[in-house]
């Protein structure tokens, strides 16, 4: 990637951005490139992430698996800033690495309940708000396993698959709204959750991607921020590929 290359710029100054899970990793890199373009910006997480830089988001306590602090995280965002302009369901969990038959089903279950229902859960809430302010944008973090299937992540890649179908109906069902619902699906991305996993499986993520890398927090962030500007405009229900030209769909 040249050095040299123009990165967009965006004003969202006036607009708040709520990212769910973004104590760290690829939800704390879409916070602070919202923060750098003016936006006021929300942690909606369990825990709220170092507090070490400028642009480190507000964090307001949230569980997305139980509806009741999501509606109390709500009450309090609405509380202080009055909208929500943009949500970014980003919250999730890969979930042990087993084959379908050896996976314990509460913990299947558990992958389902924070990346597809948490994400249904917390739409749910912040839609009508959009709705009453006739616009705002939804971005959907999906996963390359909800395309492909990855073998012994299962629970992951039908969640991620789901989060994928839902993002393509509410994109339908607000269309004449003036809310764009869109997806973003990375294949491995650079985060500190590599460093649990061996060198020789980053290194088969690696050797998977035609461009022989792992995709950055900051790539993420990018088509996020596309999306969520005004030079998005027809596209919704549409999910996104970010993964160095690894998705054949």
């Amino acid at each position: 990637m040249s050095t040299h290359a123009s990165v967009a710029q965006y004003d969202f100054r006036g607009r708040v951005a709520v990212v769910t899970g973004a104590a760290g990793g690829i939800g704390r890199a879409i916070c602070e490139a919202f923060a750098r373009s003016g936006a006021a910006t929300l942690n909606w997480d369990r825990v709220p992430g170092a507090q070490d830089s400028p642009d480190a988001p507000r964090h307001v306590a949230v569980d997305i698996t139980q509806p009741e602090s999501i509606e109390a995280a709500l009450a309090t965002t609405l509380d202080a800033y009055g909208r929500i302009d943009y949500l970014v369901n980003n919250a999730g969990f890969a979930g042990p690495t087993l084959p379908l038959d050896e996976y314990d089903p509460l913990e299947w279950q558990r992958v389902i309940d924070v990346n597809l229902l948490g994400t249904y859960h917390v739409s749910r809430f912040v839609v009508p708000v959009m709705r009453r302010a006739g616009a705002g944008r939804i971005v959907n973090i999906a996963s390359l396993a909800g395309k492909e299937g990855t073998p012994n992540a299962s629970a992951y890649s039908a969640a991620k698959a789901g989060v994928i179908a839902m993002t393509k109906s509410l994109g339908k069902e607000l269309a004449h709204t003036g809310i764009l619902v869109n997806g973003v699906a990375p294949a491995a991305v650079e985060t500190s959750l590599l460093a649990q996993m061996s060198p020789a499986h980053v290194q088969t993520m690696i050797d998977k991607s035609p461009m022989k890398r792992l995709g950055t927090t900051h790539e993420v962030a990018g088509i996020v921020l596309w999306l969520c500007s005004e030079s998005c405009s027809f596209s919704t229900g549409a999910i996104f590929d970010l993964s160095g030209g690894r998705a054949t769909y």
